[in-house]
C-alpha cells in the first residue's frame, strides 16, 4: 500500500473508491444539513470539519441545508447563529438551501407512493402504533388501516393538507414490511400534521414531513454524492436507500444520482453534554446566561470565551476520523486553544489577586516607563512600555513570609526580580488587625545583571486599570454527566464554574477591543468579552498556561491525573502508549474507559513499523496486549489495510483467556 493510500481515513478511502470505479469527481458534492432548532456546538465542528473538509479537499461544492421539517422546535435566530459559527470557522457553503424548499415534490412524491400502494394513511393512537410496532426481538403486526384503498389514502392525505383535520388525528405512514428485522422499517412515519406557523413557509403547510423521509429525498434533489452523518444514523441507512430508491424511480431523468450515505463516529468530549434539549434545559433553567455563555460547549460560547476557528479546526484533526464511539479528553481541546495562542497573543501584566508592595528606596515622584516584549515567540511582536512606580501590586499566591529554599518568590529576606524592571528585596511587613499581610515593604536594586531564580509580574498601582475578570472551571464535575441512569446530568453541575473578581492591569490594555486575546503573564490567556465597554474592561478567562484540572480529580482517579496529557509530553506516541500497557488490565473500569479515549488520541501518530513488534508479546502481558489492539483499531478505522500478521494477531486474541484482550479483538473484528 502507498503512503498516500496509508494516510487516507475511511471516508476518503469510500470516496477514492468511487472515483477509481468511474464517478466523475465533478459530480462529488457534500452537505452539513444542521436543523435550526439549537445553536451548534464542539460535536458538531466535526461534522463540519468532514464535509468541507472533504470538499476541500476534491474542489467540491458543499451545500448548507437547514433540515427545517419541525416548525414546533424552529427558529431564524438559530439559522442566523450557525451561519455565523460555519463562518467564523472558516468554512464557505456553495449554497444555502432548506429542506422546506422542497415541501412541495415531497408532497408529490407521497403521493405517487399512495397510487403505488407504497404509503398509506393511519388513524391510530401514537399508542396504538407503538404497540403494535413490537420490539427488536419481536416481530410487529399489521394495523387496522394498513390495507385502506387507494382512494381512501389518497383523499384523507389530501383533507389533511387542507387542515381538515386536528393534530394527531391522521398520519402518512410508508407500506414496507412490519415484520422486518430493523424496526425502523415497521411503516416507518411519513407526515404528521402541525398545526403551527413555519419559520420560512409561514402557514402555507400544516403538515410536515419526517425527518428520515425528507433528509434523504433532500440529498437526492441537491444530487448529493456522499451524505455523511454520525453512527446514531447507521440503522437508518436501510430505510434511507429504500426512500430513495422509490422516489428514483420517479424522478431518474431529472435527478440520476443516487446519494450514498456513510457513517462516522461523532465527538463525544469529557465534562459536557452534547445534547441541544439538555442545553436548552441549562439555558431556560438559568443555570448559564444564555447559548454564549462561555462555560458552554457551544461553538458561540467557545468564541466568546476565546477559543480560536484555527484551536478547534486543529482539534477536529487530531481527534480524527473513526468508524467507532469513544470520549475524548476536553484536555485536548485546552491544549489545541495553548499551542495556537502560544504563537500569537501579546504577553501583558495583570494581577488577579492583589498584595500592595511599598519600595521604601525608591522616589515618591518617580516614575519610569520600561520596554517590554509583546511576545517572545513572536518576533514581529515588536515591544510596548511598562510604567513603574514606588508602589505596584503583585499577586498574594507570590509572597510568603517564610517559606523553604524551593519557593522562588518572594519571602522576607529574599529577593526576586520583577518582570522588565529591577530586583527587590523584602524587608517588613504590614499586617491588619486579623494579622493578615497587608503591605510588604521592600527595597529595589538597579543591579539586575544579578542571577535571580524568581520572577514575578506586577503593575504599577498608580498607572493600574482596574478589570472585571471571569474565571471559568467545567460546567459539570462528572466526565460524563448524562451517562448515569439513576441521576440526572442536573445533578453533577458544578457549583463553582463561574468567579467573578476584580483586577489589575497594566494601561496598554486601557484601550483593548472586545474579542482581542492575550496571555497575562503567569496566569493563562484571557480575552475581552463582549460585555466590555470603553469605560469598563470585562476580561474571560480562556485557559490556564498549563493543564491544573488533573490536580482537582476526586482520589479515586489518581491513577489517571498521574498520566500526562499525551498531547503535553514530548516522548513518541508510541511510548506513551506503551506506558499504559504495564497497568492497563489492573485499572477500575472509569480508569480504563479515560485511558483508552488517550490511547485512542494518541494513536493517530502511531506508525504501523512501531506497533507490528508488541504484535509478539508476551501471553503474561496482558496490559499491553491491550493496549496494542486499541492502537490498531484506530489504525485499521484510520485506513490501514488488514495484512497477515494482523489477522494472526486478532486470531490469537479472540481465543485468549482474557475477556479485556478478546473484547477489544472483538470490537475490531465486527
Amino acid at each position: 500500500m502507498s503512503e498516500d493510500k496509508k494516510s487516507l481515513n475511511f471516508l476518503e478511502q469510500i470516496i477514492e473508491e468511487d472515483l477509481n470505479n468511474g464517478l466523475d469527481q465533478s459530480k462529488l458534492r457534500f452537505r452539513f444539513p444542521p436543523e435550526p432548532n439549537g445553536y451548534l456546538h464542539i460535536g458538531h465542528t466535526k461534522a463540519i470539519g468532514i464535509s468541507f473538509g472533504l470538499g476541500e479537499k476534491y474542489n467540491a461544492p458543499v451545500n448548507l441545508r437547514f433540515d427545517d421539517t419541525n416548525p414546533a422546535k424552529e427558529e431564524q435566530e438559530y439559522v442566523d447563529a450557525i451561519k455565523e459559527d460555519i463562518s467564523w470557522l472558516g468554512y464557505q457553503w456553495a449554497n444555502e438551501l432548506y429542506s422546506s424548499d422542497y415541501f412541495q415534490i415531497l408532497f408529490d412524491w407521497a403521493v405517487q407512493l399512495i397510487k403505488d400502494g407504497k404509503a398509506y394513511v393511519d388513524s391510530q393512537s401514537s399508542e396504538a402504533m407503538a404497540e403494535q410496532k413490537g420490539t427488536p426481538t419481536q416481530p410487529g403486526v399489521d394495523g387496522p388501516f394498513r390495507n385502506r384503498s387507494v382512494e381512501e389514502n389518497l383523499d384523507l392525505f389530501m383533507r389533511m393538507k387542507n387542515g381538515e383535520f386536528d393534530e394527531g388525528e391522521h398520519i402518512l405512514r410508508a407500506k414496507i414490511d412490519m415484520q422486518h428485522t430493523n424496526m425502523l422499517m415497521r411503516d416507518p412515519l411519513m407526515y404528521r400534521i402541525l398545526k403551527k406557523s413555519h419559520h420560512r413557509t409561514g402557514d402555507t403547510w400544516c403538515i410536515y414531513p419526517m425527518y428520515d423521509w425528507t433528509h434523504g429525498e433532500s440529498d437526492y434533489i441537491e444530487q448529493i454524492s456522499h451524505s455523511l452523518c454520525s453512527l446514531e444514523f447507521k440503522p437508518h441507512r436501510e430505510l434511507y436507500d429504500w426512500f430513495k430508491e422509490q422516489v428514483y424511480d420517479y424522478s431518474k431523468s431529472e435527478y440520476p444520482m443516487q446519494p450514498k450515505q456513510r457513517e462516522f463516529a461523532r465527538l463525544n468530549l469529557s465534562y459536557t453534554i452534547m445534547s441541544k434539549r439538555k442545553l436548552l434545559q441549562l439555558v431556560e433553567d438559568g443555570i448559564v446566561n444564555g447559548w454564549d455563555d462561555p462555560r458552554m460547549p457551544t461553538i458561540s460560547g467557545l468564541r466568546r470565551r476565546g477559543f480560536t476557528p484555527n484551536s478547534i479546526r486543529k482539534f477536529v484533526e487530531t481527534v480524527g476520523v473513526a468508524k467507532r464511539e469513544n470520549i475524548i479528553d476536553y484536555a485536548l481541546l485546552e491544549f489545541c486553544i495553548r499551542e495556537d495562542l502560544n504563537k500569537k497573543a501579546p504577553r501583558v501584566m495583570a494581577v488577579l489577586d492583589p498584595l500592595k508592595v511599598v519600595i521604601t528606596n525608591y522616589p515618591e515622584d518617580k516614575e519610569e516607563w520600561f520596554e517590554a516584549e509583546n511576545n517572545q515567540e513572536d518576533a514581529s511582536a515588536g515591544f510596548r512600555k511598562v510604567p513603574f512606580s514606588k508602589e505596584i501590586y503583585i499577586e498574594k499566591a507570590d509572597f510568603k513570609e517564610e517559606a523553604g529554599s524551593k519557593f522562588f518568590r518572594l519571602k522576607l529576606g529574599g529577593e526576586v526580580r520583577l518582570k522588565n524592571a529591577y530586583i527587590i528585596k523584602a524587608d517588613s511587613v504590614v499586617k491588619d488587625s486579623k494579622g493578615n499581610v497587608t503591605e510588604v515593604h521592600c527595597t529595589y536594586s538597579e543591579d539586575t545583571e544579578r542571577r535571580i531564580k524568581g520572577t514575578l509580574h506586577w503593575v504599577s498601582i498608580k498607572h493600574a486599570v482596574n478589570a472585571q475578570v471571569r474565571e471559568y472551571d467545567r460546567l459539570f464535575l462528572d466526565e460524563a454527566p448524562d451517562s448515569h441512569e439513576d441521576k440526572s446530568f442536573m445533578d453533577f453541575i458544578n457549583p463553582n464554574s463561574l468567579k467573578t473578581i476584580t483586577a489589575f492591569v497594566e494601561p496598554s490594555l486601557k484601550d483593548a477591543k472586545v474579542g482581542e486575546q492575550f496571555q497575562f503573564q503567569r496566569l493563562g490567556y484571557f480575552n475581552v468579552d463582549n460585555d466590555a465597554t470603553s469605560q469598563a474592561l470585562v476580561f474571560n478567562k480562556t485557559v490556564g498556561l498549563r493543564d491544573s484540572w488533573a490536580k482537582q480529580k476526586p482520589k479515586n482517579n489518581t491513577q489517571n491525573n498521574q498520566q500526562k496529557q499525551p498531547q503535553q509530553n514530548n516522548r513518541p506516541a508510541i511510548e506513551q502508549i506503551k506506558s499504559y500497557g504495564k497497568k492497563y488490565d489492573r485499572m477500575k473500569p472509569e480508569q480504563q474507559d479515560k485511558a483508552k479515549a488517550e490511547i485512542q488520541a494518541l494513536a493517530k501518530d502511531v506508525a504501523y513499523q512501531d506497533l507490528e513488534p508488541l504484535f509478539g508479546t508476551s501471553v503474561k502481558k496482558t496490559g499491553t496486549r491491550v493496549i496494542t489492539m486499541i492502537t490498531l483499531g484506530v489504525l485499521l478505522d484510520n485506513g490501514l489495510d488488514k495484512t497477515e500478521a494482523i489477522d494472526d494477531f486478532i486470531n490469537k486474541a479472540l481465543e485468549d483467556k482474557s475477556e479485556l484482550l478478546v473484547n477489544e479483538a472483538k470490537a475490531i473484528n465486527k
